[in-house]
């Protein structure tokens, strides 16, 4: 039954972000910061309990196979930042999108991978050792990267609180992770029994954050979402494509190349909205509206890049070896 469930995960996140537009409240309070658990955000708290999970697949064998594929994590980390934040920049222009939409879609492009992809890649049956390698990467290099490539593209200069990130990954990703995989290590037995249900805790938090963005931006949404539904698409459908075409041109393996299309493909949304939001970042703008439209593409970004993921996921499921 379980199985079942989470081979539906793409129709879950639609169900899920349907019914957020119409009943905001069902889902809001996960990321509307009103919830906390020991001092956290519950979003936080949700994103730490979903790593634990992925930890708990891990082993430290799997840690010290990274060192045999150094060139798969330097291949994945540079497409993060090159296809994503020139694939947005075309996008944008392509449309013609006004001011604060084509910077929120640059921003959002120039983020790094964000923890989805782990939970994608995991379901898809990809390289999770390496997702996680690639997302906690890329989060690193994004402290010089995200302002340097927003600013060259969206002429925006973007002022982050790299200490503040690198604590949030820390708490959110890191240490999760390694207590996971720590269990998984010396106490075997239990991961394997809770290991059944990984999947399912894993897609229903990602359809709760999911909901919880679309109906905290849907009157937003609402009043551009032709512009909106097509420019986020596009960014994301075209960086699973070509993250997976460069995978395969630079010689990586399958499984590789399905792991970085999907941390290519997806951005840490959150992040990029929250970005979006801080003052500074909204100091830039000659208007308020302007200003108010740029954490919108970050919202839909979070929709489309887990629809597509998953459907992928489901798909590259379907067709791994038992």
């Amino acid at each position: 039954m379980i199985r079942a469930i989470t081979a539906n995960f793409a129709l879950m996140t639609l169900a899920g972000a349907a019914l957020a537009w119409f009943q905001p409240a069902l889902f809001t309070w996960m990321t509307d910061g009103s919830i906390t658990l020991a001092g956290q955000s519950l979003l936080s708290v949700a994103l730490g309990v979903i790593m634990l999970a992925m930890g708990l697949t891990l082993t430290f064998a799997d840690y010290r196979a990274l060192a045999h594929m150094p060139k798969a994590l330097a291949i994945g980390v540079v497409a993060q930042f090159t296809i994503m934040p020139l694939t947005g920049f075309a996008v944008a222009r392509a449309l013609g999108l006004e001011q604060g939409l084509a910077v929120g879609l640059i921003l959002v492009a120039c983020c790094p991978g964000g923890t989805a992809s782990n939970i994608v890649a995991y379901l898809a049956r990809g390289n999770l050792a390496l997702s996680v390698a690639m997302t906690m990467t890329s989060t690193l290099v994004a402290v010089v990267a995200t302002p340097l490539l927003t600013g060259a593209l969206a002429g925006t200069y973007v002022d982050i609180d790299r200490w503040a990130l690198f604590r949030d990954m820390l708490a959110i990703v890191l240490v999760p992770v390694v207590v996971g995989t720590l269990i998984s290590e010396f106490l075997p037995g239990f991961a394997r029994r809770v290991g059944d249900w990984l999947p399912l805790v894993a897609a229903v938090l990602v359809v709760l954050i999911v909901g919880g963005i679309v109906g905290g931006a849907k009157d937003l949404i609402r009043e551009n979402a032709r512009q909106l539904l097509l420019a986020t698409f596009l960014l994301h459908a075209f960086g699973f494509a070509l993250g997976h075409v460069a995978a395969r041109v630079f010689g990586l393996g399958p499984i590789e190349q399905r792991t970085v299309s999907i941390e290519v493909g997806m951005q840490n949304s959150g992040l990029g909205s929250g970005l979006a939001k801080a003052p500074a970042f909204a100091a830039q703008f000659p208007d308020a509206v302007q200003a108010a439209l740029a954490p919108v593409p970050a919202a839909l970004s979070a929709v489309w890049h887990v629809i597509i993921g998953s459907l992928l996921a489901g798909w590259w499921n379907s067709r791994a070896e038992p």
